[in-house]
């Protein structure tokens, strides 16, 4: 294939993934910092303790961690079926990247919140805050820098996930490179997926350095 016939499909290629990635990363910011939250909040000392929540929280984060993500695609195929009503696609591709980040995300969460000084905390709760308040207003603020460093690595991970959602289906960078820059042999297909993965990643790297740099100077 010459470069004028390979750029038309590079494109909309490159949309889909962006696509997928976007949503995947809405969805993972907001369940993967709940679930943070609540793994620092339940552990023993936290502001509301409850170790066996807190056991079995640790227990499906690290499950969830541990699947690679192409086995845990496929393992959930009948659950992004319920969802979205197929397998296949870029919506069906969202299901399992959103289910494999969210744990991934929780944890670096965890981190984050755990680089709390805890004499924040307790000055907030000396001067009659909520728990509430305390997880929003100091935690989370506190943790801000931490937050959108995690954030972006999951990001940058979601984007090779749908690479490898390209694989078995999924759409974007990934599936181009599969069906044409490996079964039809089109090795410029080929680095024109990988050159541009990398620049994705590289553009995002370089946005969440400048945000938590700009929230650590605050």
């Amino acid at each position: 294939m010459t470069w004028d016939e390979v750029m038309p499909l590079l494109w909309p290629a490159t949309w889909e993934t962006l696509y997928m990635t976007g949503v995947a990363t809405l969805f993972t910011a907001v369940f993967g910092l709940l679930l943070g939250v609540l793994l620092v909040v339940t552990e023993r000392g936290g502001l509301l303790p409850a170790p066996p929540v807190n056991k079995v929280l640790g227990v499906v984060v690290n499950i969830g961690r541990s699947l690679p993500f192409l086995i845990l695609m496929v393992a959930i195929i009948p659950f992004t079926r319920l969802v979205v009503g197929t397998s296949i696609g870029n919506e069906a591709a969202i299901v399992p990247l959103t289910i494999g980040a969210i744990p991934f995300y929780a944890r670096l969460v965890e981190i984050a919140l755990r680089e709390v000084d805890p004499g924040v905390i307790a000055a907030a709760d000396a001067m009659g805050a909520t728990r509430r308040e305390i997880v929003r207003k100091v935690m989370l603020r506190e943790a801000r820098p931490g937050l959108v460093s995690g954030l972006t690595v999951t990001v940058i991970a979601l984007i090779g996930y749908t690479a490898m959602a390209g694989t078995v289906g999924g759409g974007g960078l990934g599936n181009l490179a599969v069906v044409y820059g490996y079964q039809r042999f089109e090795t410029n297909v080929m680095v024109a997926t990988v050159v541009l993965l990398i620049v994705l990643v590289l553009v995002i790297q370089a946005v969440g350095d400048f945000v938590a740099r700009r929230l650590t100077h605050r």
